[in-house]
C-alpha cells in the first residue's frame, strides 16, 4: 500500500447484515477499508481499535443504541473528532435531539436512499475536494 495515500477507514454500524454487506461492498469498491459492527458493543470496539475516518451509524441497534455509541465516542480522546454520518430508519425529527450537539456530519433516512446515494454522501464527507463539477484534465484522441 502507498503510505503517502493510505486507504480511508469506515466503520459501518448496522444490525441488518444484508444492508451492512451492501454498504461495505459499495464503499470498498470506491477504495475505502470497511469494518462492520452489528451492535453497539462491536461498533465501539471497531471504532476504538481502528480510529476510522468516518462512522456510518444506525441509531436502532442492539446492546447499546446508536446515540449512546455517539455519546461514548465524543466523551473519549479516541472518538471526539471522528466524523459520523447517521443512517437510520428514523426520520431526523424523531431522532434524539442531542445528535447535532454531538457533532454529526450528516443524517440520512435509509428508506429514502437510492443505491448510489450512500456512495455520494460518504464521498462528500471524506473526499470533498473531488466534487464532480470541478474541471478535470482530459486527453482527447
Amino acid at each position: 500500500m502507498d503510505e503517502s495515500n493510505p486507504k480511508q477507514k469506515i466503520v459501518i454500524v448496522e444490525d441488518n447484515a444484508a444492508l451492512a454487506d451492501i454498504y461495505k461492498t459499495r464503499l470498498e469498491l470506491l477504495g475505502y477499508t470497511c469494518f462492520v459492527g452489528y451492535n453497539g458493543i462491536t461498533a465501539l470496539y471497531f471504532i476504538q481499535k481502528e480510529i476510522p475516518d468516518l462512522v456510518l451509524l444506525d441509531l436502532m441497534i442492539p446492546d447499546i443504541s446508536g446515540d449512546q455509541v455517539l455519546q461514548t465516542m465524543r466523551k473519549s480522546e479516541w472518538g471526539k473528532n471522528i466524523k459520523v454520518l447517521v443512517v437510520s430508519n428514523l426520520n431526523e425529527a424523531d431522532a434524539p435531539p442531542t445528535l447535532h450537539d454531538l457533532g454529526i456530519s450528516g443524517y440520512a433516512v435509509k428508506a429514502n436512499l437510492t443505491n448510489d446515494q450512500i456512495d455520494q454522501l460518504v464521498n462528500n464527507i471524506l473526499r470533498p475536494a473531488a466534487k464532480p463539477e470541478e474541471p478535470t484534465a482530459k486527453t482527447e484522441q
